[in-house]
């Protein structure tokens, strides 16, 4: 039977259809999030592809599942790049699923078709928090020239490549960039100039200096920017790097070690860590997802570099991870204890990756140990990712896409238990639930 509608129903329509629209734009608009990502090169979006370093990633065969090098260090999307990502896919289905309905009848008007589709196009937009947001092309790098003050409004990726919790760690690397530093910088203009960053005295900047959100406040108002600010998503993934280009560099970390127990190099780190983390509650932050350090004895740059563990993941730096997640989540219970309004939340990556790797096979992979792309090694880890490397054929088989990251495909299952996972994942609660408080 057809479905036949006249100018006088179209008429009627209308004005609910429109009515309906708005309202549920304007009742659903406080759960729309920003998202500010900082780390290292784990979440790396692509602020190496703007200053002078060694340590960059917009070459090829990096993002050959993204369609071209990005600065990402990985084949395709990093953890947060999924997160947005994970919010429009959901949604898009579900706003697909009623567009279907909709084609499927037999309309002979095509007034009616549009009216019916301008709905749920308002309900696709609202409940997918992630293109809203900026996240339909991803939250886009600090120094990227395109990254103006209405796109910081959006949510922005501060994460570096080397980025650490230590000032001393990654100083064989040139022009680095803290991501802490970038704390300072959140604030500010993106047309700072990086010699300016590279200037700041971070240890003392940190602790002393008081942040006046000037471009911010003056584009949207104090009382705007401390809502968006509150209501935000923000997310810190680091401390990798303070272990594998500092505390267990080759060589140069022997004296190191003899002279700074685990425990005191640890025990640093998250004394820093806890001001580091603090300042950014100062910022206005209260929405904070941290995540933990993986296995980094499991990557194939340590079982290359540690032999005789044969196809073992290799012990010690697994237990300098383990000791520092230990003393992490107790921190996090702390700041949010202590830190009034925030809302705190402990992602236990190391968990979650070290599940796949033992379970791989359950998860559709074939290789839990070999690097992806790969030039040097028994497992190919002993030469980052470059243009003389060889790519493996099928990336969604492989957990590592280079000698320390994680593929495309191992992030979507760390972003999936992050997003929906119990307590053995990520506690209080998981992201889809601090998103919506």
């Amino acid at each position: 039977m057809g479905f036949v509608l006249d100018n006088q129903i179209i008429a009627q329509v209308m004005p609910g259809i429109l009515t309906v629209s708005i309202l549920v734009q304007i009742c659903f608009a406080k759960t729309v999030l920003a998202n500010f990502v900082f780390g290292d090169s784990l979440v790396e979006a692509g602020n190496y592809n703007y200053i002078p370093t060694l340590s960059r990633a917009n070459i090829i065969p990096n993002g050959i599942d993204f369609g071209m090098p990005t600065g990402r260090f990985t084949n395709g999307r990093t953890i947060f790049d999924i997160v947005g990502k994970y919010w429009y896919s959901f949604y898009f289905l579900s706003a697909t699923s009623h567009k279907l309905l909709v084609v499927a009848i037999p309309c002979k008007l095509f007034v009616a078709c549009f009216l019916v589709f301008f709905f749920f196009l308002s309900f696709f937009k609202i409940f997918s928090p992630g293109q809203e947001l900026g996240f339909k092309d991803f939250t886009p790098p600090y120094l990227a020239p395109t990254t103006t003050r209405s796109v910081v409004l959006q949510g922005v990726n501060y994460a570096s490549g080397r980025g650490r919790i230590l000032n001393q760690t990654g100083k064989i690397f040139t022009s680095f960039l803290s991501p802490w530093m970038f704390i300072l910088l959140f604030p500010l203009s993106s047309s700072m100039i990086i010699e300016e960053a590279k200037a700041i005295n971070f240890q003392v900047k940190l602790i002393d200096c008081t942040i006046q959100m000037q471009d911010i406040i003056g584009s949207i108002g104090a009382l705007a920017a401390l809502n968006l600010f509150g209501t935000a998503l923000f997310s810190v993934t680091i401390g990798s790097n303070d272990f594998i280009n500092n505390y267990l560099t080759p060589v140069i970390s022997i004296a190191e070690q003899k002279l700074v127990s685990p425990q005191v190099f640890v025990g640093t780190m998250i004394s820093r860590y806890r001001l580091q983390l603090t300042r950014l509650y100062d910022l206005g932050a209260r929405k904070l997802v941290v995540a933990n350090v993986g296995p980094i004895g499991c990557i194939p740059y340590q079982r290359d570099l540690n032999p005789t563990t044969g196809d073992n993941c290799v012990d010690f730096p697994n237990h300098l991870a383990q000791s520092f997640n230990a003393q992490l989540k107790s921190l996090i219970t702390n700041l949010s204890t202590n830190l009034q309004g925030s809302k705190f939340v402990y992602a236990d990556v190391y968990h979650i990756v070290a599940d796949i790797l033992q379970n791989f096979i359950s998860y559709g992979g074939n290789n839990a140990n070999f690097s992806c792309c790969y030039f040097i090694g028994r497992f190919g880890g002993m030469v980052p990712c470059g243009p003389s490397s060889q790519v493996c054929m099928d990336r969604s088989k492989y957990v590592f896409s280079d000698p320390y990251h994680p593929t495309d495909a191992a992030n979507v299952i760390i972003v999936t238990r992050l997003m929906d996972g119990d307590s053995n994942d990520i506690t209080p609660m998981n992201i889809r639930q601090l998103a919506e408080l």
